[in-house]
């Protein structure tokens, strides 16, 4: 990973601890990458995420939710914001250059049919990057060996995750949609999950700023994030592991 972002410092600023470390991997993983234009955004949510990561600004982002969608024109990263279901995407065959896809893709019921549309929408020989929670999302818990299978069912529903799913079950819905997978890898180790899980109790203090403020950091200063970020540091340095939590995918239009 080649970037002179501190993409952690830029992350927790902005966001609660156990998403920003988290989203500071994802950021660094995008620096090796060559998206050419025009690019599509699958899932761009309120456009954080793409505004700290690209240089560039995105040709299209593409989001169902109403709330999100228009609090990412703050951001002017877009050129064009769309708000509409990916699995019936308004765009033309082989339009798209590339395209990317940041932690989406798990909490969509109708997935396959949104892997199918993004391939319809691209070029043949585009890329498509994307990262999901795997299996080891759900299992490497802390809490269910206190609370029982009963937690993790909440945990999943909690964060919304449809798909907590191995490389081969993705492999066979891009395959089915018109993709090649090159390469995958498996990043953020079950301590890192586990950090991230006891974040959502700990990070509880900063509903009510976001709520009166709509922002989730009171002071996204560096004196102020000094040991947060120190603490986390360790997990964004070397995030890739063989029993890594998330996967990140690199595929291609056949």
């Amino acid at each position: 990973m080649t970037s002179q972002k501190d993409f952690l410092f830029l992350h927790i600023r902005d966001l609660p601890y156990f998403r920003g470390f988290l989203r500071a991997i994802e950021s660094r993983y995008y620096q090796d990458f060559n998206l050419p234009a025009p690019i599509l955004d699958v899932g761009c949510g309120d456009g954080n995420f793409a505004a700290l990561t690209f240089d560039q600004k995105i040709d299209v982002g593409l989001d169902p939710w109403h709330g999100p969608i228009h609090e990412a024109k703050q951001y002017g990263k877009y050129h064009l914001l769309v708000e509409s279901d990916g699995g019936r995407a308004p765009f033309p065959d082989n339009y798209f250059s590339s395209a990317f896809s940041n932690s989406v893709l798990e909490h969509i019921p109708h997935v396959q049919q949104v892997l199918k549309e993004t391939a319809r929408t691209l070029k043949p020989g585009a890329p498509f990057y994307f990262c999901v929670p795997n299996t080891r999302y759900l299992s490497e818990l802390s809490l269910p060996r206190v609370f029982g299978k009963g937690y993790t069912e909440w945990f999943r529903k909690m964060s919304r995750v449809e798909h907590a799913v191995e490389p081969e079950t993705w492999r066979g819905w891009l395959e089915s949609a018109g993709f090649t997978l090159e390469r995958w890898w498996h990043y953020f180790s079950p301590e890192a999950m586990r950090v991230l899980e006891w974040g959502h109790y700990f990070g509880a203090p900063t509903l009510l700023p976001h709520a009166l403020f709509k922002r989730w950091i009171i002071s996204p200063t560096r004196w102020n994030l000094f040991f947060t970020e120190r603490f986390l540091r360790k997990y964004v340095d070397k995030p890739e592991h063989p029993q890594g939590t998330f996967t990140f995918y690199v595929a291609r239009k056949k």
